[in-house]
């Protein structure tokens, strides 16, 4: 789902103020995130990426945004909004944020996003991804994935936690069971294993077209099989723009 180009406030013109000299582009970014992330933050949400880029005569500003549970389209619109009035507030106070008129785009993170914070392996339970693993991983002990969360890294020789036989670093493509702020379960065809976060690489979630065993248990006849699940999650990039 995509709103483009809502044109809710007329161009601005960058200026610098006299006596002030003239900033780089990443000290534009850090004056930037530091009005933009505390705005996501208290509206409940983590930034995830933000970036300054040039379209033609003008700047676009984008603004990744997502939480637990995913980031809706009207949740975006909220945001953008938001951010609208708090960039506006502190370029009334210190002067243009960006030097020239720019696009204010904000959105959730699309299906490609990699996985590399705990949170985003959390926010990904159940999916299929495909990950590069250091080492032979652990098998957690019983109990570690009740309730979707892994429990701690089990020591050497702890019960449970014995080391899977498997060399070196390899790519898996396996399904997530359960995430936290220590490591990831994973399960593959030995079983579920656990590995750390050092141990992995960036995940890939992938795209999966209708499971045989969700058709069975929850539409018998498959004639709700839409994808429709998926909205929220960021298999789908929600932008809100907004013209400055």
């Amino acid at each position: 789902m995509t709103q483009r180009g809502r044109n809710a406030g007329r161009p601005k013109v960058g200026h610098r103020a006299p006596g002030r000299p003239r900033e780089d582009s990443s000290t534009r970014r850090l004056r930037l995130r530091a009005v933009i992330e505390p705005v996501v933050t208290a509206a409940g949400y983590d930034l995830e990426d933000l970036s300054v880029s040039r379209a033609g005569r003008r700047y676009v500003v984008r603004v990744v945004v997502d939480g637990d549970g995913g980031v809706s389209l009207d949740a975006v619109a909220d945001v953008s909004r938001l951010l609208s009035k708090a960039l506006d507030e502190a370029e009334e106070t210190g002067g243009d944020l960006v030097a020239g008129e720019y696009q204010l785009e904000v959105s959730s993170p699309g299906v490609d996003r990699p996985l590399t914070q705990p949170r985003h392996w959390r926010r990904n339970v159940g999916r299929l991804v495909k990950v590069t693993v250091r080492g032979p991983g652990r098998r957690p002990e019983a109990g570690d994935t009740e309730g979707g969360r892994a429990g701690g890294r089990p020591d050497a020789g702890a019960a449970g936690g014995a080391a899977v036989p498997a060399p070196g670093d390899r790519q898996l493509t396996a399904r997530v069971v359960a995430a936290d702020d220590d490591q990831v379960v994973l399960e593959t065809d030995a079983g579920p294993v656990g590995w750390a976060y050092p141990d992995l690489g960036p995940g890939r979630v992938q795209v999966e077209f209708g499971r045989p065993d969700e058709i069975a248990d929850d539409d018998p006849t498959g004639a709700g099989d839409d994808d429709d699940d998926d909205v929220g999650n960021g298999d789908d990039e929600d932008v809100e723009g907004e013209e400055r």
